[in-house]
């Protein structure tokens, strides 16, 4: 069996890389490390851009090809009803539920921002929950090309024994999980 640590980037497909290098810049903080061209490698017929939040090379990858025609898609994902499986969302976390609250109140202030869902607490424990899963608070945005965004805070861990922790750290007690 692998021994993965984490999972530590994500490349997403853009129809324009100068306006999702804003985008990301602007809206979400993230640094440009790296900008190539298509076939800068042989064998990488795309363009890559390689963006971070801390102190690694990159977090986020940038692909556009463009050789493709690229057309809008849904945007959301329930409104995509035909074509490839696509992914749903990817997320960040940030590092205390003040800087989350914090994040929203900038994001909303902006008025350029598209929120599609939030703020929600994850939980089917809590009774502010909306009955889902993970004990976190997220928000969901759209970037420039319609992909989804969660911002979130303090999800849960989960003890040796399967106990869930809220972000606070207290034991769960009744949340068993087991590995299926």
């Amino acid at each position: 069996m692998p021994l993965i640590k984490r999972m530590q980037h994500f490349a997403v497909e853009v129809a324009d890389t100068d306006r999702a290098i804003a985008w990301y810049r602007e809206v979400l903080g993230f640094k440009l490390t790296e900008r190539h061209a298509a076939y800068e490698v042989e064998g990488i017929p795309v363009e890559l851009t390689f963006m971070r939040l801390g102190d690694v090379h990159h977090e986020l990858v940038i692909v556009h090809n463009p050789a493709k025609e690229y057309t809008p898609k849904p945007s959301l994902p329930e409104e995509d009803l035909k074509g490839p499986p696509m992914f749903h969302h990817f997320a960040f976390e940030c590092d205390s539920r003040a800087d989350w609250v914090k994040l929203e109140a900038q994001l909303r202030a902006r008025g350029d921002v598209r929120f599609v869902r939030g703020p929600v607490l994850h939980s089917w424990v809590n009774p502010r929950g909306d009955g889902s899963w993970g004990e976190n608070e997220a928000f969901y945005i759209l970037d420039p090309d319609g992909h989804r965004i969660e911002i979130f805070c303090n999800l849960a861990t989960i003890d040796p024994d399967g106990t869930h922790r809220n972000g606070e750290g207290v034991r769960m007690e009744g949340t068993k999980t087991a590995e299926l």
